[in-house]
């Protein structure tokens, strides 16, 4: 059976968030298809850390040779790394805050890119060792437009995940609902969100 990964990086609740809604929607629609088991992250509400000089340490170090303090240290990455690795399908939904990412969002990026798990590095340069997984980016911002010179969010992300391995990356956006039309944009990226599900 396949696995979907669900990460969601809003500070809004559901039922008042956008991108949460849009990330719902896809989940429902492909595990009603694939009746894949889902697993769901909520970036916003268990307290992701940041990296300090002693987590990265952790990280890095081999399994077999961390200490007490690294084991600990470095088990949140771990657990996010293992959910990565599980998943066949993520599916990833996010705000734009201030033109980028939240910063949960950003924290999970550094913790889970660890060089000879994740990625590797290689005389030609780094290679992704997450391949063969599917992403889909649910995306929601007041004003920014994706795809323009702003938006420095979906292009982060969509490197960010190719540097991991995963290439395959659809996006639905929501993009500048806090102006005119923001209902109907709204609206159209949770049909276009459908449609991709289905």
């Amino acid at each position: 059976m396949s696995n979907i990964l669900y990460i969601t990086a809003s500070i809004r609740p559901d039922g008042d968030s956008v991108s949460r809604g849009l990330g719902q929607r896809l989940v429902e629609g492909l595990a009603a298809k694939t009746g894949a088991n889902v697993t769901t992250r909520d970036l916003a509400a268990n307290d992701i850390p940041y990296v300090s000089a002693e987590r990265f340490a952790a990280n890095l170090a081999p399994a077999a040779e961390r200490t007490p303090e690294q084991v600990e240290l470095a088990a949140i990455a771990d657990e996010l790394i293992a959910e990565l690795q599980a998943a066949d399908t993520i599916v990833l939904a996010s705000p734009v805050y201030n033109f980028g990412p939240p910063a949960t969002l950003k924290a999970w990026a550094d913790l889970v890119a660890r060089a000879g798990t994740t990625f590797r590095y290689t005389p030609t340069g780094p290679e992704g060792l997450l391949t063969g997984k599917k992403a889909y980016l649910a995306i929601a911002s007041g004003g920014t437009p994706m795809g323009s010179d702003i938006d420095f969010m979906s292009r982060w992300l969509t490197f960010f995940l190719g540097f991991l391995g995963i290439s395959d990356v659809e996006i639905v956006a929501a993009d500048g609902i806090m102006g005119e039309g923001g209902e109907e944009k709204i609206a159209a990226a949770q049909e276009a969100a459908l449609k991709l599900a289905a």
